[in-house]
């Protein structure tokens, strides 16, 4: 396929993708985390439903998931801090340790690895003086590799901050650092 064809493509993809939604505002009620919590319990019909929800709030109250947060988040929910670190393990979403001001996660599976995911994670790479899985010295940057975003025909895809970004090429990656440092 050439160039224009690819571009044509993409163009037209973007035009009939939906709209992504908003991210979810941050707590401002200064509610205890047990009780919203708890709030967030009364809308399932289970309790084993709304653990998820329930290490989302105690990674927004907390800026990621240390040990603290899943006994919080046990206590609420009547589970282990066992059963809610397993939990939180398995999504990419969670964070359990510490991370920069921006998060920068890269996609590398098969749709966004074919169209150069690769290229663009070395270039954040180099920009940032630091691996996949770290943070910059300064704690202004993390940088992760994820499995998939679901933007398997705008690849590579990025998210900076939980904003996606597609697609995202070596070259379009010093601009978007400096972009960061100057916000």
């Amino acid at each position: 396929m050439s160039d224009e064809a690819n571009r044509e493509t993409l163009a037209g993809a973007r035009q009939t993708r939906p709209p992504m939604p908003e991210p979810m505002p941050v707590d401002d009620t200064g509610q205890p985390l047990y009780d919203r919590i708890q709030d967030v319990i009364a809308l399932y019909p289970e309790r084993r439903s709304a653990i998820i929800p329930a290490l989302r709030l105690a990674q927004e109250q907390h800026g990621w998931l240390p040990e603290e947060a899943f006994d919080e988040v046990a206590d609420a929910t009547g589970f282990t801090p066992a059963y809610c670190k397993s939990v939180a393990s398995f999504y990419d979403m969670f964070r359990l340790h510490p991370v920069g001001r921006h998060e920068i996660c890269v996609c590398t599976n098969i749709s966004c690895a074919l169209v150069g995911a690769g290229d663009t994670l070395r270039a954040f790479e180099q920009e940032l003086g630091i691996a996949a899985g770290e943070t910059t010295g300064d704690g202004m940057f993390s940088l992760k590799v994820v499995e998939c975003y679901g933007g398997c025909g705008w690849g590579p895809v990025v998210a900076v901050d939980h904003h996606y970004r597609e697609p995202v090429k070596p070259e379009d990656v010093p601009h978007i650092l400096e972009n960061l440092r100057n916000a």
